[in-house]
């Protein structure tokens, strides 16, 4: 099927359906029964039967440019001006450009005009960039159960909160990253403490330990600046054999699961609900989790994080 860009006006009609609607016409058939059979309007069909001279090609639609330019249009002089100043300095920017034009050339038109012309003479301001686009790296996800942990803090947004007592809530997420399973608690306090007590309970949930719990850089999950003191967090993954990694600083896509399904959480749950209590919170997150481990994902062959757990502990 051909794509139809946004710039047209209407879906135009394809050449067979031109060619076999006027040589079905020209066969005596009439034009209601022609029309109704193409779905095609009756000044079509005559404006296509006028021009047919037996060949697809003469139906072909010519090009709909005017033959003479706009009265406003740029003139050739302008053209020149514009043409020759880009040729004696093409790292020249609009601005300057216009700058230059309005001062020596008395051009008083728009600058947007001028923008518009700039880019369609084929020109450009800006410089190609020096920066070093990133290279995806191969991550290698575990295909076991129990190897590795994502967790990440999502603020609730404020405007589902239709409390009297103004509060702040935070969803603590942690996913699996072989099964997608997810664990996800609210609290009203973003701190160590909160911390330490929802590691203790996604274990009860989901019935085992990770081998390594990765996690950013914030300061619910590790120090922010150097010190000799021991996160509480380190504290309990020590005291249970867990590794906790962390990923790199200002580098969220290293946690990528866990973030996308903090996207997933904000489209399907946040931009739909309200609530007015911790308590109310708690009993819509926990429909949520249950609703969001059945949604089938593409990345685990279109099973559910459940039946992707199923299956890994059945292998």
């Amino acid at each position: 099927m051909n794509t139809i860009t946004y710039s047209q006006r209407y879906f135009p009609h394809e050449l067979n359906t031109k060619f076999y609607a006027v040589k079905l016409y020209r066969t005596g058939v009439g034009v209601s029964f022609v029309c109704r059979r193409y779905h095609i309007s009756k000044s079509s069909l005559m404006r296509w039967n006028k021009k047919f001279d037996g060949t697809k090609e003469s139906l072909i639609d010519k090009s709909h440019r005017p033959l003479s330019k706009h009265p406003n249009a740029h003139t050739d002089e302008e053209l020149k001006w514009i043409q020759d100043y880009h040729r004696r300095n093409p790292k020249i920017s609009v601005c300057e450009l216009y700058g230059k034009l309005r001062s020596n050339k008395g051009y008083s038109r728009h600058p947007g005009s001028l923008y518009r012309v700039y880019r369609r003479l084929g020109y450009s301001s800006s410089a190609p960039s020096t920066k070093n686009k990133r290279k995806p790296q191969p991550y290698d996800t575990p295909s076991t159960l129990g190897i590795k942990w994502q967790m990440d803090v999502k603020y609730v947004p404020a405007a589902c909160y239709s409390g009297s007592i103004p509060q702040k809530f935070y969803q603590y997420t942690v996913i699996d990253e072989a099964s997608r399973e997810r664990f996800i608690y609210p609290y009203m306090e973003q701190s160590s403490y909160s911390t330490v007590d929802f590691l203790k309970r996604a274990i009860d949930y989901f019935g085992y330990q990770p081998q390594i719990l990765q996690t950013d850089n914030g300061g619910e999950f590790t120090h922010l600046k150097k010190t000799d003191r021991i996160h509480p967090l380190d504290v309990i993954c020590g005291k249970i054999g867990i590794k906790h990694k962390q990923i790199r600083p200002r580098t969220p896509r290293h946690n990528g699961k866990v973030e996308r399904s903090h996207r997933n959480d904000q489209e399907r749950f946040y931009n739909h609900m309200s609530f007015f209590s911790y308590d109310d919170l708690m009993i819509q997150m926990r429909r949520c989790l249950n609703r969001s481990n059945k949604i089938p994902m593409q990345v685990l062959g279109w099973k559910s994080p459940l039946e992707k757990r199923l299956e890994l502990e059945t292998q």
